[in-house]
């Protein structure tokens, strides 16, 4: 038998014509234009979102879409990915099985990743057929299922994928927030609903009463302010009898009250449970929490079905409409709110859900002092860390709350807090924290713990010498444990590398290493390894680096871009590409880190359009997830490369950026980039005094830095000393380079670059010819140009015309073939004015827009996308990452002002030589 207010399901429609038709008009240019589209339907509870969300959902499901559709709850809000897995998992097609989304959400410990996953598999399905993704209620949308729909639609507006919410007008709130990102990247439409007409309501009157509403019923529906839930609920009193002359519901508590008297006592209690469960949940839950077993409230189940109160779908029960079960939940006394809460969380644990299942109850239920609700939210904290850092921390600072600051307890509960704000990015809360614990006087095995817990904030926060100070300190104090102890040693060790006594730093690192060896503690044997990778990379000694970094990523995965980096630095390009394309495949942790080693891969071998790809989008997913790691060097990157393009506009624009990005950030490390970048600026102005400053700004920042900053760039800053007639610099630089190569003498890039160096400086041509010789072997093909191009000056001034002319062609091929236009025009130059043409090159700007406007990558992404491909298959046969294949392709659509991938085919099928 039909519920109460069934037949009424679609009555929402009634005035609501205009904006069905422009929700109609987008399904249909989402589905011939091949391209995404977002749709927003807001306002208030009941005023007919839920009703004009299903029609068009069933809309598009007629015209042969794809739909995945699923609904917010308020109380499960807080559960990572519990929002969208109702998208994705039903239907009768659902877009992903069960226990593939279940392995996407538990066993992967990215947020990006486990985004382009789900994105893949959307757009898998989006190349046959156009895909309808829809989510009621997205107010309530938890943390994870909200970063999604911030970044899927953007990723996937070049498909024909339709997004549909329904949300609550709020300034600010989750709706808002995707809307916000998805705009001027693709179609948007917001749809506001606001009260209904008297005409409309009438015909909601004639609706369910079969005949046009009297005067009294009229009356009756003034009440409802135009709301039409709120006169749905009227018109079903009504029919059954259960409104009166003498009670006119001014509100839908006072309405469902009347209709609730005529339940059954059980009913009614029933009903209650279910409220404060949530909209949806399970009979044997409700039982439970009734204090009965699920057999004998059979009735009271069919009861509530047959009132209309809950639909029961076979799997669970749920209150039709938030605004129903709201009105119960009003009815329980607020005295008996929080010890029903806190008994859904047992029901809940003893039922074999997860921990953070329960966590909304023990957030309403939960006293001060409550030793069982702290641990929950310690395991719910350590269950959802990988992905949702951000709501491990909020609910680690909620259980350090809870905990008397007389308890010993507070002190495990806070060592965890700190960990996981620290993780979350959050490193001023977790030493705030940290301090507040230590200032209670802990005992000396607590205070080596929390000084060992905050040492990765220390190191977030740029504080090495604080680091080092704390470290010392307890290790001093004694009491710590052995595993403990270790740690704080390995901890030390990564401050000291930053310090200027780096053979000391490699002393204390060793010891460090064996002693975490000995006690086998992994955490610590970690720390040590990437102390010792840093002290490395900052003596310049390449090959240490890389054998430490090996060590520490064959522990942990997540260290693959610092071995692939240091790979490099020792000209073992072919390695790096192996465990790029390893990392693509199995889907490396820290995939922002690995654009980073991507894009260094991509700059070591001149492909200049490629780097800056892996830059950019490196930029974006650290933004996304709210930490900027590379973002100063990654713009001090572009800009050079920029100024090799000859795009000063541009490289101006990263040096902007790299300043403001430098004032959030300002460590050693980043500074001294900074420094280095704005001498390269000096110089492609004219101003040699600026830029001689600013390489000696440089020198002076730090030992370490000279071997991180000025490995592959110090005969560019050579070229500024000597045009500053600044000899010692130049020589100081030289030396440097001299050292450098002693530490690696089986490093061609090494050994080259010091003989460059050493001929720049002592104006030594067999010097430089022998550079040339060295870097033969290099792979590195700007640092080869730039050698040939010294030589090629060279041999002019000693009046070796031919010779000259042959190394300074090489140096302008080779420029040319990176891209780098701009230094290719400027050894151009340098052979005209020695009388010889030189060989015309690409033109050193590419038109705005158009095909010619495309990269060499572009092209080819948008030839494989336009042959069906989808990202990740693009992205397998140009051994990149996926994300890399979206940043070229946004650039692709936008130069070629289109916006679907049937709009691409058309281009490049009606390509000259397609």
């Amino acid at each position: 038998m039909a519920g109460v207010g069934g037949p009424l399901s679609h009555s929402g429609l009634r005035g609501r014509e205009a904006e069905l038709a422009e929700l109609e008009a987008l399904i249909t240019s989402v589905a011939r234009t091949g391209s995404g589209g977002l749709a927003l339907i807001r306002g208030e509870p009941g005023i007919g979102k839920t009703t004009l969300f299903t029609e068009v959902v069933s809309k598009a499901r007629a015209v042969g879409f794809s739909v995945g559709v699923g609904k917010a709850d308020e109380l499960h809000h807080i559960v990572p990915l519990s929002s969208l897995a109702t998208c994705i998992l039903q239907g009768e097609q659902p877009l992903l099985p069960g226990d593939a989304f279940a392995d996407l959400a538990r066993n992967h410990d990215q947020r990006i990743w486990l985004v382009e996953r789900l994105a893949e598999v959307i757009e898998a399905r989006a190349g046959g057929v156009p895909v309808l993704i829809g989510l009621d209620d997205v107010q309530w949308a938890d943390s994870l299922s909200r970063f999604a729909l911030q970044q899927l639609p953007t990723r996937l507006r070049t498909s024909p994928v339709l997004w549909v919410l329904t949300g609550r007008r709020e300034p600010a709130g989750p709706a808002e927030e995707i809307v916000a990102a998805a705009a001027g990247n693709l179609t948007t439409v917001s749809v506001p609903l606001g009260p209904l007409s008297g005409e409309a309501i009438a015909q909601l009157a004639d609706d369910a009463l079969g005949a046009a509403p009297d005067e009294r019923v009229r009356d009756l529906l003034d009440g409802a302010g135009g709301n039409p839930f709120l006169a749905v609920e009227m018109l079903a009193g009504l029919r059954t009898g259960e409104a009166s002359d003498d009670l006119v519901p001014p509100g839908l508590v006072v309405g469902v009250r009347g209709r609730l008297r005529s339940l059954n006592p059980d009913t009614l209690r029933f009903l209650q449970m279910g409220a404060v469960l949530g909209r949806t949940f399970g009979l044997g839950e409700a039982a439970a929490l009734c204090g009965r077993a699920p057999a004998t409230l059979i009735a009271a189940l069919e009861e509530s079905v047959r009132a209309g109160l809950l639909d029961d779908d076979g799997d669970h029960l749920a209150f039709r409409h938030d605004l129903l079960r709201q009105a119960v939940y009003a009815d329980i006394l607020p005295s008996a709110r929080k010890t029903l809460h806190r008994e859904a969380a047992r029901v809940l644990v003893a039922a074999g859900r997860r921990p953070i299942d329960a966590v909304p109850h023990v957030l309403r239920g939960a006293l001060p002092g409550d030793e069982e609700a702290v641990a929950l939210l310690q395991r719910a904290a350590e269950d959802v860390l990988p992905v949702t850092p951000d709501l491990a921390a909020d609910l680690m600072t909620r259980a350090l709350a809870l905990v008397p600051s007389v308890r010993p307890l507070r002190f495990a509960v806070g060592e965890q807090a700190i960990l996981c704000l620290t993780r979350a990015g959050r490193s001023r809360e977790a030493l705030s924290a940290g301090d507040e614990l230590l200032a209670g006087r802990p005992p000396l095995g607590v205070f080596s713990r929390l000084q060992a817990a905050l040492g990765g904030t220390l190191w977030n926060m740029d504080l090495a010498g604080e680091l080092r100070r704390r470290t010392e300190a307890a290790l001093a104090m004694g009491g710590a444990t052995p595993e403990i102890a270790s740690r704080l040693a390995a901890l030390r060790t990564l401050a000291l590398s930053r310090e200027r006594d780096l053979d000391a730093a490699r002393e204390a690192g060793e010891a460090a290493l064996r002693d975490a060896s000995a006690i086998g503690d992994r955490e610590a044997h970690v720390l040590a390894l990437s102390g010792l990778g840093e002290i490395a990379q900052n003596t310049g000694q390449n090959a240490v680096a890389l054998e430490r970094f090996a060590a520490l990523s064959a522990i942990d995965s997540a260290f693959l871009p610092e071995e692939i980096v240091a790979h490099l630095h020792v000209d073992d390009f072919e390695s790096g590409q192996r465990l790029l394309l390893q990392a693509t495949e199995a889907g490396a942790p820290r995939q922002a880190m690995m654009l980073w080693a991507q894009g260094q891969h991509d700059l070591g071998l001149g492909r200049l359009d490629d780097a800056d790809a892996a830059f950019v989008t490196m930029e974006r997913l650290e933004d996304e997830v709210q930490v900027p790691v590379q973002q100063v060097n990654g713009r001090v990157i572009r800009s050079r490369i920029a100024l090799l393009r000859g795009d000063r506009e541009a490289a101006r624009e990263h040096l902007i950026a790299a300043r403001e990005r430098l004032a959030a950030k300002p460590n050693p490390g980043n500074t001294a980039a900074v420094s280095f970048l704005e001498a390269v600026h000096a110089e492609a102005d004219g101003d040699t005094g600026l830029s001689v400053a600013k390489v000696r700004q440089v020198q002076q920042a730090g030992t370490f830095m000279r071997w991180r900053l000025l490995r592959d760039w110090v005969v560019s800053a050579i070229h500024m000393a000597l045009s500053g007639a600044d000899q010692e610099l130049a020589e100081d630089l030289a030396a440097q380079a001299e050292a450098h190569a002693g530490r690696n003498p089986a490093v061609p890039t090494a050994t080259g670059i010091a003989a460059q160096a050493l001929g720049l400086v002592k104006n030594d041509l067999a010097m430089l010819e022998r550079s040339v010789k060295l870097l033969q072997a290099s792979p590195r093909p700007l640092i080869r140009a730039a050698a040939s191009a010294d030589l090629g000056r060279a041999l002019l001034a000693e009046g070796k015309k031919q010779q000259a002319v042959a190394a300074l062609t090489h140096a302008q091929d080779t420029y040319a073939e990176s891209g780098a236009h701009a230094a290719a025009a400027r050894v151009r130059q340098t052979l005209k004015g020695a009388g010889a043409a030189g060989r015309r090159t690409a033109p050193i700007q590419r038109p705005v827009q158009g095909w010619g406007a495309l990269t060499a990558s572009e092209k080819k992404i948008a030839r494989l996308i336009a042959q069906g491909h989808t990202n990740r298959s693009a992205a397998d046969l140009l051994v990149v990452s996926p994300h890399t294949v979206n940043t070229h392709l946004t650039s692709v659509f936008r130069k070629l002002d289109i916006n679907s991938r049937v709009q691409l085919a058309n281009v490049v099928m009606a390509l000259p030589d397609s």
